[in-house]
Parts: structure tokens; C-alpha cells; sequence
């Protein structure tokens, strides 16, 4: 049964915790409402021991999403379920910051999901990504050029409060389980228009592979997934030491412009190491003093590594407006720019 299959995954990667309140992300699709369902009858047969509460965005772009709301607000009321509900108008909030709708919605569902577990006292927060989602991930991954890091794809479970329990779970036996169940999950006819990349990789490109390569490609490429997340653990204890051993000072949180948060390595440690280390120590030290990856490609990386390998002094390289890098008297100083 699906439902032990979740279970042994919730068990093997520690996703829930005896009395943990979850907050779970449903839209009201297949995926969202077989992770409710699943949840909920994991807890009602004494399999699991936490507290359930639904949050559901109601995006305001389709007509169909007043229904939506109106079933998850059914579901959930039958099933003695706390639901929140908000409701948005994302395409306004889109054109307002500059970004796309589909970057917008997402800034809202995971603000809201945190606006939630505050309100609730919850440790988790679920999402109901499949073994799809997570295959369509590493091929853009893939063709936006990225890393080997980005053949991880999805994380089961991130910084210990994000939790996707059905991630090896394909969209397949999802569909199956809300017939068996009677689910009646509401369909976003939008996932059907190949509007943008992940619907064209979903829609076009997988099809594609499944007739002419690989029936099994989603299996295949989740495989892969895994493998690689294998890889990543082992990279990321290494760079971590690497890191304390190469570390000369970190001045991080400073609140008076005068005094830059500022992280300083020594150059000549740095440079013993193997290029693999080098590039993977540059990121670790940039989401250190960041807090985040985003929008460092792998040419800023290069740059810098290069930069350190040159060792010509007195130089600084300005990546984007977030930060620079000098190399000075065998240091290596990366500077956070307010």
C-alpha cells in the first residue's frame, strides 16, 4: 500500500517526530490531497503521532480557484482538519516586484506556509512534491547548465522544517491512490499548457524520452538523484572541515555600515587544495556570508578560484553588487556590500 510506503520513508529519513504540529502545503490537486489523506490515515491508525493543519493559497488567476478553496475547505472540515486560507491576487504581486507569476506564487505559498507554523507552533512544513516533480528538476537542472549538485534535485527534507514525504512516490501511483480513495482531487488545467519550462519538460520532453529512450526514465533519473544527494553529504563534510582549517576570521552581523560583514581564508591553504574543494569552498564561503546560493553561477566561481590561483595581490572582483572578493598579503578577504 502507498501508505506504508510513505511511512517507511517518513521512518528511513526521520521526517516526523513523536508530537511535531505539521503544516501541510494542498492545493487541492492529486498530489496535495493524497499527502493530506496519507497523512491523516497514518495518524488515525496510530502510525504517526502529530498534529495536522492544512494551508491553502487561493492564487486568484483561474476561475476554477474559488472551487478549489471551497473542497480543500470541505475536505478539510469532513475530516476535522484546522484550515487557513489565503486568498491573493499573484499576477498583481508579479507586475509589483518585477518577477513571474509562477516565482510570485511561490514567494507567497512558502511565506504563508512560515505565517502558518508561526501561528501553530510547528516544527514542519510539508509540500507535496513527487518522484516527478523531482525528475522534471534534474533535467532543468541539467539544461540550465548547472553543477553536479544540481543532479540532487529535490531535498526529502531541508534545514530540518521542510519535509516532502511522497517525493518517491511517482505521479502514477498517486493518481491511483485518489481513485482507490475517492479523493475527486481538482486538476489545474493550467499544468497542461506548455506555458512554461517545467510544463514543456513535463508535458513534452518526458513523453518524448519515455517512447523513444527510456520507459523508466523517471525511476532512472530519481536513481540518479539519489545517488548524487550520496555524493553531496560526503563533498559537504569535507568542505566543511577544509573550511575550518583554512578559516582566519569571520566577522558576520554587523549592524553598522561602517563595519562590513566580512569572512577572511588564508590564501595559501586555500590554493594547496584540489580545484574540486576550491570551487565547492568558494560557495560554502558565499552562503556563509550571504546566507544563501542564489544567482552565483558557476562563472562568478570560476572567477574567483582563478583570482586565488593568480595570487597577483591588491585585486578585487566584484561577482554582482552582493559582495567582492580581495586577495591580499595571503589572505583572501569576501566582503558582504550593503
Amino acid at each position: 500500500m502507498l501508505e506504508e510506503k510513505v511511512l517507511e520513508t517518513i521512518k528511513k529519513y526521520e521526517l516526523i517526530k513523536k508530537g511535531n504540529t505539521i503544516v501541510i502545503g494542498v492545493s487541492g490537486g492529486p498530489d496535495s490531497m493524497a499527502l493530506l489523506n496519507i497523512l491523516i490515515c497514518l495518524k488515525n491508525t496510530n502510525k504517526i503521532d502529530c498534529n495536522l493543519v492544512v494551508a491553502h493559497i487561493n492564487h486568484g488567476i483561474r476561475k476554477e480557484a474559488d472551487e478549489e478553496t471551497e473542497y480543500v475547505i470541505k475536505f478539510c472540515k469532513d475530516k476535522n482538519i484546522p484550515c487557513y486560507i489565503k486568498k491573493e491576487k499573484v499576477e498583481e504581486l508579479a507586475k509589483i516586484q518585477k518577477i513571474g507569476t509562477e516565482e510570485a506564487g511561490r514567494k507567497l505559498r512558502y511565506s504563508f506556509f512560515e505565517k502558518i507554523a508561526k501561528k501553530e507552533d510547528a516544527q514542519k512544513i510539508a509540500t507535496a512534491h513527487t518522484a516527478n516533480d523531482n525528475a522534471e528538476t534534474i533535467l532543468m537542472n541539467i539544461m540550465r547548465g548547472s553543477s553536479t549538485s544540481g543532479l540532487k534535485g529535490i531535498e526529502i527534507k531541508r534545514d530540518e522544517r521542510y519535509i516532502r514525504p511522497i517525493l518517491q512516490v511517482t505521479r502514477k501511483d498517486i493518481e491511483e491512490y485518489c481513485k482507490q480513495n475517492k479523493l475527486d482531487p481538482r486538476e489545474d488545467k493550467t499544468n497542461k499548457e506548455n506555458i512554461y519550462t517545467r510544463n514543456k519538460i513535463r508535458n513534452e520532453l518526458i513523453p518524448y524520452i519515455k517512447e523513444e529512450f527510456n520507459p523508466n526514465i523517471i525511476v532512472s533519473l530519481n536513481r540518479l538523484s539519489e545517488l548524487a544527494k550520496e555524493d553531496e553529504e560526503y563533498f559537504n563534510k569535507q568542505v566543511e572541515n577544509k573550511y575550518k582549517n583554512i578559516l582566519i576570521e569571520e566577522r558576520l552581523g554587523n549592524k553598522i555600515e561602517e563595519k562590513k560583514d566580512e569572512i577572511i581564508l588564508d590564501l595559501k591553504k586555500f590554493n594547496y587544495e584540489e580545484k574540486v574543494i576550491k570551487n565547492r569552498l568558494v560557495l560554502y564561503t558565499i552562503n556563509k556570508l550571504l546566507g544563501s546560493k542564489q544567482n552565483i553561477e558557476k562563472i562568478h566561481i570560476t572567477d574567483i578560484v582563478k583570482l586565488c590561483e593568480n595570487n597577483i595581490g591588491n585585486k578585487f572582483l566584484v561577482p554582482n553588487k552582493k559582495f567582492k572578493v580581495l586577495v591580499n598579503k595571503g589572505k583572501i578577504f569576501f566582503i558582504k556590500m550593503f
